[in-house]
């Protein structure tokens, strides 16, 4: 898909509204929804009418503790504004047809995780479509890192994800629910290595993102089931997400690359 950033997202934004309709009133989770990216889209869906459990490490204010340098810059991967419970507010003022839901979540805890999936079960009958969102990046590099640092990446890029995945998927057939979604948002570091030492190991776990997503794909379509696997890179993220929510049931988009024009990597 060429063009622009902004004219990418008019394409993608102008496309899916028509699609959305059939998820109005039906329920996504978005991880990491506290800021940046998942705040984008938490916000996009409760616009189409959805409700939206948004889960971050805390609902209130939410440090940026993983960060990495790139050449000379400093980048921060969580972000500290919007908060949840702002932006919840927000969406209720601005009249959104939908409504976006906090939840405390540590994606690093399997016991958070499936302590979250069971008051969704209870509370809102169960996941229609979830976004793993959250990722986690810590400056430790192969040859000097420290094992806590990549352990904090794994556990939160590849197992959190993989548990989520899991429970939303248990959730959607313990339902019957046939045309659910799983979207993974990962990033270009999962398709190419940096020649950064301080990204190479959470490039690892976006290389391993990449290989879910496709696994995911072929385990649904075994298990004959018409849910479907996504595989989303930054930029214009919440456009791209509400276009490949708006495709119809039988077309399965696996994968899309977008970047800014300039961008190296």
């Amino acid at each position: 898909m060429s063009g622009s950033r902004g004219e990418v997202g008019a394409r993608l934004g102008a496309t899916a509204t028509a699609g959305m309709e059939r998820w109005r009133d039906r329920l996504a989770l978005v991880t990491g929804a506290s800021g940046g990216i998942g705040a984008a889209v938490a916000r996009a869906l409760v616009q189409q009418g959805l409700k939206v459990v948004g889960c971050a490490r805390t609902v209130g204010n939410i440090e940026g503790r993983g960060w990495y340098h790139v050449g000379q810059r400093k980048r921060s991967v969580s972000t500290s504004s919007p908060f949840l419970e702002e932006l919840a507010a927000e969406c209720k003022s601005a009249g959104y047809p939908g409504t976006l839901i906090p939840h405390r979540c540590d994606l690093s805890s399997e016991e958070d995780i499936l302590s979250m999936f069971s008051a969704v079960r209870s509370q809102h009958s169960g996941v229609d479509i979830c976004i793993n969102n959250a990722g986690l990046a810590r400056p430790d590099t192969l040859l000097s890192g420290s094992t806590s640092g990549w352990k904090d990446m794994f556990n939160v890029n590849v197992l959190g994800l993989s548990i989520c995945t899991r429970e939303a998927y248990q959730s959607m057939k313990e339902r019957k629910v046939d045309d659910g979604h799983i979207i993974n948002i990962n990033s270009m570091y999962g398709h190419q290595v940096s020649p950064h030492s301080v990204i190479h190991f959470y490039s690892a776990t976006k290389y391993a993102v990449t290989a879910l997503t496709e696994g995911l794909r072929q385990e649904l379509r075994e298990a004959q089931t018409h849910i479907r696997a996504t595989c989303l890179k930054p930029e214009d993220v919440a456009e791209a997400v509400l276009y490949v929510l708006s495709t119809p049931p039988h077309v399965q988009i696996g994968d899309i690359q977008m970047r800014p024009t300039e961008q190296v990597i």
